[in-house]
């Protein structure tokens, strides 16, 4: 159920070409706190910090409290064209390590990269730096990053805390809408997809710093379904459910436009991890959750987008989520769980 737009740019210079995909979380207060990315001229982006209240009309109100993170460090900034910054962050309390921990992709000289950094307030945030596979040498374009709350036991039986990313494509990056013919040609084997890495907890208990090196990774195989046929990314950070790990995810689509183009379309459906074993899916919603239907949706900056990646617990079987609409503006839906 949708409930409404909830922030679109004003004319403030840093917000004014876009205010989108927040990340969000809730406070020791147990108020709510959205990051969403807000986009400048010439595509810079930065990760506000918003307090939110609802009202008791269901309005959700807003208030400012700056920028959580502004692009400083070297890995954030690029001097090409196509835009730098801080983009798309998740935000999960881990409650392992006492402290909020913001995962956000990182756009600067090599491309879009996965950054973390943590608080413990959630008002005020230290970097850690780029997260670090060590099992790859080659460095590749990554996206979509989201942490699971508590630990898991990875593959290899090491107890670890586990996020979500997406090794991306060059292709993708760089030519955006205009690689679907490309894409679409792909073997599924090649679609871009969620990956899930692996930190030693141990390690990162012993030094904070240690949550940006990789141990272990794989990616998920998903089962059939009629959406994200080109491909799926992580959009929510996972939330434990009585049948297990819930994340509602984004999933991409060639569409035909009147004009006769082909463009892509972004969804957001469901998956359930099996609670021990995260590379099991123990469900994937066939259809898609919800796609673009509002005008706000599908008119924008890039449009035919809804683009999930924040997720607030209202009770046992119910979240809020936190979109993106059209890489321009944050809207607000209602999931319930049978």
């Amino acid at each position: 159920m949708r409930l409404g737009m909830v922030l679109k740019p004003n004319a403030r210079v840093d917000e004014r070409m876009g205010v989108l995909n927040p990340a969000c979380a809730r406070l020791q207060d147990g108020t709510l706190e959205l990051y969403p990315r807000m986009v400048a001229p010439g595509n810079v982006s930065r990760i506000g910090s918003f307090g939110a209240h609802e009202r008791s009309d269901g309005v959700l109100e807003v208030e400012p409290h700056g920028f959580a993170l502004e692009p400083t460090a070297a890995y954030e900034f690029r001097t090409k064209s196509g835009g730098y910054g801080c983009e798309d962050p998740r935000v999960t309390f881990v409650a392992a390590l006492k402290k909020y921990v913001m995962l956000y992709v990182a756009f600067g000289p090599q491309g879009p990269w996965i950054a973390a950094a943590v608080s413990d307030d959630g008002f005020h945030w230290r970097r850690l730096g780029l997260i670090r596979f060590e099992d790859s040498t080659e460095p590749f374009a990554d996206k979509d990053a989201a942490l699971f709350p508590e630990s898991v036991v990875s593959p290899d039986g090491v107890a670890s805390l586990a996020f979500y990313h997406r090794p991306t494509l060059k292709i993708s990056v760089a030519r955006g809408e205009g690689a679907v013919d490309v894409l679409e040609a792909l073997p599924e084997r090649r679609h871009e997809g969620i990956g899930i890495g692996y930190v030693p907890l141990a390690a990162v208990r012993a030094d904070i710093s240690a949550l940006c090196v990789v141990r272990e990774r794989h990616l998920l195989s998903l089962p059939p379904a009629t959406w994200g046929t080109i491909k799926v990314g992580a959009g929510t950070p996972p939330v434990r459910v009585a049948e297990g790990w819930l994340s509602v995810i984004h999933g991409v689509d060639p569409i035909s436009h009147p004009d006769g183009a082909t463009r892509l379309r972004y969804c957001a459906g469901i998956i359930v991890h099996d609670a021990r074993h995260l590379d099991r899916i123990v469900y994937r919603s066939r259809d898609p959750l919800f796609v673009p239907e509002l005008p706000s949706e599908i008119h924008g900056t890039v449009g035919d987008v809804v683009f999930p990646t924040g997720i607030d617990r209202r009770d046992e079987r119910t979240f809020d989520i936190y979109y993106g609409m059209a890489d321009y503006s944050i809207g607000r839906g209602r999931l319930t769980l049978a």
